[in-house]
């Protein structure tokens, strides 16, 4: 079955559904830890610089497996040699694969019954600045190849 055919865009649409699967959710995940950080300081306010030190290592840690991402992704969308893909072929079977698994842990993680609120202050801003990051990387991309 040629899936060319459900749903076909330009390679540069497919680039635009990362910018939108990366950036979404990284600040949706942001604004969450964020919070969770106001929460957090509001009872106890010494542990608010250890949240932001650890949110900084989740960034760094998370950015540099995401740039991998990025750019695997990037090429593997611009070197489709057919100008029209499916609309759902902006992931491979095993990025698919990645990105469920990533969502299903992280929405166990939100309910899992008394998960302390300075794990999420800590690790939701890092790993929503870090998916962020990617989606703008994602965006880059997208306005590069456009101009080309």
């Amino acid at each position: 079955m040629n899936t060319d055919k459900i749903v076909p865009v330009n390679k540069e649409h497919l680039l635009l559904m990362q910018v939108l699967c990366w950036l979404g959710p990284g600040v949706k995940i942001l604004v969450g830890g964020i919070q969770a950080m106001k929460q957090v300081n509001a009872v106890h306010e010494e542990r608010v610089w250890w949240l932001c030190i650890t949110a900084a290592v989740v960034a760094v840690c998370f950015s540099l497996m995401f740039n991998n991402f990025v750019k695997r992704y990037t090429a593997r969308i611009l070197n489709f040699p057919e100008r029209r893909k499916s609309l759902f072929a902006f992931f491979d079977l095993h990025g698919y694969i990645l990105i469920f698994f990533m969502m299903g842990l992280g929405i166990s993680l939100k309910h899992i019954p008394g998960m302390p609120a300075e794990f999420f202050a800590g690790f939701y801003p890092g790993l929503g600045t870090a998916l962020s990051i990617a989606g703008v990387r994602y965006f880059a991309s997208w306005c590069k190849a456009i101009a080309n």
